[in-house]
């Protein structure tokens, strides 16, 4: 019995030409269809016109144009969507003065948004019979040939970014509570520790002036101010110094 299964294995294998089957060659065919399905992917994503830019969408904007911030940005139409830089085109759309802060973001399968956050004016800054509009850091926003009702007029020997005076009297203005915020008309600050207001006047209450000082303390300064208000001397004076708050004077 031995003998004849040997005989009919030597048979079998001389049948079959006497080769065996190769395991080795099934994970070479599994790499080169990984090979092959990667370089599928990476053409779909970095060269495919299927997951390409198609639009742009912008959010946040109301004092840039949407077509001036698009130009901006720079983003082309049909660049796979995935070779998208979006750090330089946040960089592109930061140099707008209008914009304060931008994110960029891919929205597969072909769609940019671009959300920005805008500067917000907080004075106005006449210079050559213009107005211009500066926000919290001191950087002009925009421009108009009237003054902006709404703003308070600044004035400052340098307005601009990094100017200590304008620096003061711009935070000045921030901490101001919106009771007060909402009647200032004017901010003169000749010097970082010398700001001084000016109010409109209230009911039976004229014009009023306080020479703040420095920036700081600011709920203290503004609850004597108010307190001062409410008196019959507070109501007929038209200058209040809080710019120390231990010794506050009127006249």
């Amino acid at each position: 019995m031995t003998r004849t299964r040997v005989r009919r294995g030597r048979a079998a294998a001389r049948a079959s030409g006497g080769r065996r089957p190769r395991p080795g060659w099934r994970p070479v065919g599994a790499a080169l269809l990984a090979l092959a399905l990667s370089a599928a992917v990476a053409w779909v994503l970095l060269g495919s016109p299927l997951l390409a830019v198609r639009r742009v969408e912008v959010a946040g904007a109301t004092l840039v144009q949407r077509d001036r911030l698009v130009a901006a940005a720079g983003v082309r139409t049909g660049l796979p969507l995935a070779r998208l830089d979006t750090d330089e085109v946040r960089a592109r759309v930061q140099r707008l003065r209008e914009v304060e802060s931008a994110t960029v973001r891919r929205v597969w399968p072909g769609t940019v948004r671009i959300e920005v956050r805008e500067r917000v004016p907080l004075v106005a800054v006449e210079r050559a019979g213009r107005f211009w509009q500066l926000d919290r850091f001191g950087v002009a926003v925009t421009e108009s040939a009237r003054r902006p009702a709404a703003l308070p007029l600044l004035n400052v020997a340098v307005p601009q970014p990094g100017d200590p005076a304008t620096e003061a009297a711009l935070r000045v203005v921030q901490e101001l509570p919106e009771r007060l915020a909402r009647r200032l008309t004017a901010v003169d600050a000749p010097s970082p520790e010398s700001v001084t207001l000016r109010f409109s006047a209230v009911g039976d209450s004229g014009p009023l002036t306080v020479v703040w000082g420095p920036p700081g303390r600011a709920a203290e300064k503004s609850r004597l101010v108010e307190a001062l208000r409410r008196t019959s001397a507070g109501r007929s004076a038209r200058t209040i110094d809080v710019s120390s708050p231990e010794v506050v004077t009127t006249r």
